[in-house]
């Protein structure tokens, strides 16, 4: 607890710094703007279109079309050789965690870093994702951090740090001994990566504490580990059917989404006929799988550079496997959104990789960017206020120089980015 009340002072800390100079609120520009769009991706229609203007007043579009004048007084902006796009939205990432290529790196931070500590980190991870285009995230769990993502994302919210609008899990659920550490003396407490909650009422609880202290959605461990046999990748359920249940019910009754950590091919349809809203990495992916999911209605969140990154095991059966799953599940119209557990990888990399990935398997161009955009937002049931630049949304805005439909990798190359009507990267 002490750290808790410690990560709270020092965001009061960072408010009363902004008292005394720094921003006070949210950037909030009133001011008029005409952007000159040279190529604007058209992610509803799913076109490229040409010497566009888009009119914004405050944080919202006003106007989109060729013929859109400046007002008296506009300030114009010239990306007339540029291609602008909507802002990305990452649907996976861990803001509060900084890689952990071992298990040793992942410990040192749960036991050896304090949460403010990690929380001032956060607020950098949350600047370079920003930075990158990437104007809206779901954060995926603090891991081991409680609480501190409804922090940065406040502070974010009051113009205390830039950042993207957060959406947060907080503390992710799993069973009592299903998540790390676990590699420590039976004689020591240590600190979870997660909270640990048993049977139906056990979870119902864990929701309604999370949901308490701020979390937008709720995220469980579907299972752990995952192996390659029999020609796919399988794992073993780490809730029973009653629980998963009892998780999902409780948290839809109190009108909040469910994310499930979900490899294996059981875990999977585990979570799915729980009724989870979201399937994160679904490594064993195949056409049955596909096809619970597009009845159910749920989105798949695949996470694929972190597997596959660097080039490693990228002829794997496992990768195989995967690749054969995307695939499938992209033909039978699997709703998959865009997301790639930075935070699992270092935050200095590159977090536009998994674009060209989803290219390489089978999407096209302008597939790939709508899962960031439009269809990212629709299943953060935000796509009333972002995910097209669209007379009404947030002025939430990035620009390429190339074109990114000839060449997905313009999106690793962002430079501009806008984010409610102001701008962040010129």
């Amino acid at each position: 607890m002490l750290s808790i009340r410690f990560t709270a002072l020092l965001f009061s800390a960072f408010a009363l710094f902004a008292q005394r100079g720094g921003p006070q609120q949210a950037p909030q520009s009133q001011d008029k703007i005409l952007i000159k769009a040279g190529h604007l991706v058209d992610v509803r229609a799913g076109r490229v279109l040409a010497n566009q203007n888009i009119l914004i007043q405050g944080d919202r579009i006003v106007e989109v079309g060729p013929n859109v004048a400046a007002p008296a007084g506009a300030k114009t902006v010239d990306l007339s050789t540029a291609t602008v796009l909507p802002g990305l939205i990452d649907n996976h990432t861990h803001v509060l965690l900084q890689a952990h290529p071992t298990p040793t790196d992942y410990d040192e931070q749960l036991i050896k870093e304090s949460i403010a500590y990690r929380a001032i980190r956060a607020t950098v991870s949350a600047g370079i994702s920003l930075q990158n285009g990437f104007t809206a995230i779901r954060d995926l769990e603090t891991e081991g951090a409680m609480y501190a993502d409804v922090d940065v994302k406040t502070a974010i919210n009051r113009g205390v740090i830039p950042g993207p609008r957060m959406f947060v899990a907080t503390r992710a659920l799993a069973p009592t001994g299903m998540y790390n550490p676990t590699r420590f003396s039976w004689e020591l407490e240590m600190p979870g990566g997660v909270q640990f909650a048993d049977g139906a009422e056990g979870v119902r609880k864990a929701v309604r504490e999370q949901i308490k202290y701020g979390a937008d959605w709720i995220k469980y461990y579907a299972d752990g580990g995952t192996q390659f046999r029999d020609g796919g990748i399988h794992s073993r359920p780490n809730y029973t059917d009653e629980e998963s249940k009892a998780l999902v019910d409780e948290a839809h009754r109190m009108g909040h989404k469910v994310a499930a950590h979900a490899g294996g091919i059981e875990a999977i349809d585990s979570a799915l006929r729980a009724g989870v809203d979201t399937i994160e990495h679904g490594n064993g992916m195949n056409e049955q799988l596909a096809d619970l999911m597009v009845r159910k209605g749920a989105y798949w969140c695949p996470t694929l550079y972190i597997y596959g990154r660097s080039g490693r095991n990228a002829n794997s059966e496992m990768m195989q496997s995967r690749e054969k799953g995307f695939r499938g599940a992209l033909q039978k119209g699997v709703k998959i959104i865009y997301g790639t557990d930075i935070g699992g990888y270092a935050w200095t990399e590159s977090q536009s990789k998994d674009f060209a990935l989803m290219v390489k398997w089978g999407m096209t161009p302008m597939q790939a960017i709508q899962s960031a955009t439009l269809l990212g937002a629709t299943a953060l049931d935000q796509q009333e206020r972002f995910g097209a630049i669209e007379a009404g949304k947030f002025a939430d805005i990035v620009a390429v120089a190339g074109d990114p439909i000839a060449d997905i990798t313009e999106l690793e190359r962002v430079q501009f980015v806008m984010k409610g009507g102001v701008i962040y990267k010129k």
